[in-house]
């Protein structure tokens, strides 16, 4: 019965498993290691520990709940997008949009930043890309786009929350710049 399980989509399975790693960790130390090590906040840059959390604040979570939410949707979405564009682009995807989401978080504000959402964000807009014709936008691309970004726009007027809809705004913006850099290198 094992020998018929396929590991299909290995940066995601990878992925989902050491952020569930990362979560039991943090859940037996009191989330200590989840704040030392995954999660992203203005620091020292001679700390090595700051470039860390840098790109490894998309493997923690607050809690199971924050977890589920997220890969429920990158697994669903994601081993689709990395057949179609390859698992190394799929992790420098991965450290771009960490990258993008934890420099945006210690520039404009003063908390911490945790989680897969602008991971998230980005593989549902980059999923509207993947039938694309050339010289056209789909629809369900504008519609996707302008659902969750403007959804994201509007919760970040009106609700003061602790979700960051600045980060699942930037990861939204990764997506589309991804499939639109995507279609021009296969031209």
């Amino acid at each position: 019965m094992l020998k018929r399980i396929h590991y299909n989509s290995p940066v995601i399975l990878t992925f989902a498993f050491l952020s569930a790693g990362v979560l039991i960790i943090g859940d037996l130390t009191d989330m200590a290691s989840t704040r030392l090590l995954f999660s992203v906040y203005r620091g020292s840059l001679l700390d090595p520990f700051f470039y860390i959390r840098l790109f490894g604040h998309v493997l923690g979570h607050a809690d199971w709940e924050h977890f589920i939410n997220n890969f429920l949707v990158i697994l669903l979405v994601g081993p689709m997008l990395e057949m179609k564009y390859g698992s190394r682009s799929m992790v420098t995807m991965f450290a771009i949009t960490a990258f993008i989401t934890g420099v945006l978080n210690i520039l404009l504000f003063n908390t911490a930043l945790l989680g897969a959402s602008g991971i998230v964000y980005m593989l549902i807009i980059l999923s509207s890309f993947t039938n694309i014709r050339e010289g056209s936008i789909p629809l369900t691309l504008l519609l996707v786009a302008t659902i969750y970004i403007g959804r994201e726009i509007i919760s970040g007027i009106a609700l003061t929350d602790n979700i960051s809809q600045l980060t699942h705004i930037a990861g939204g913006l990764c997506g589309l710049f991804f499939g639109f850099a995507s279609k021009k290198t296969r031209k």
